[in-house]
């Protein structure tokens, strides 16, 4: 069954705790156990991770390149503004990427308006909390 990355970057491991007036109630296993639901029914297997660490989330990338996955999902968290070396990764590589975000940057502060993410990607799904999620492995599984 082909395979689709959902790798998630810093701080998102403190989801249900942290500024849930932003970021909803959701945990990230909660986002995940809806995601392993959704690829299952659409016939794909799913590869979830969340680290805190830039150099894991390019090295993911490289991986899902190297095993030839359907997709990559990504929620680069605050990396999503600051990093040229993830907007460098996702543009080596020849899957497909689609960038999520649980709030809507672009009606936050004037810094989150860039997304070198976004830039790469084939795709940006933001606003709609951890729905995003699922309207991402939709688009996903269409591509």
């Amino acid at each position: 069954m082909p395979t689709i990355f959902v790798l998630n970057g810093p701080n998102l491991n403190l989801l249900g705790l942290r500024e849930p007036e932003i970021y909803g109630h959701d945990t990230l296993d909660d986002i995940a156990g809806r995601c392993e639901d959704r690829a299952r029914e659409l016939g794909f297997d799913i590869e979830f991770r969340q680290s805190n660490h830039e150099g894991h989330l390019i090295d993911w990338l490289h991986e899902a390149n190297a095993d030839g996955a359907k997709a990559v999902i990504i929620n680069p968290g605050g990396y999503t503004h600051t990093s040229v070396a993830l907007h460098d990764a996702i543009k080596s590589i020849a899957v497909p990427v689609i960038e999520v975000h649980l709030s809507n940057p672009h009606a936050r502060e004037s810094f989150r308006h860039l997304s070198y993410v976004g830039r790469a990607a084939k795709g940006t799904i933001a606003g709609f909390g951890a729905l995003g999620y699922l309207l991402a492995l939709d688009a996903a599984a269409k591509l």
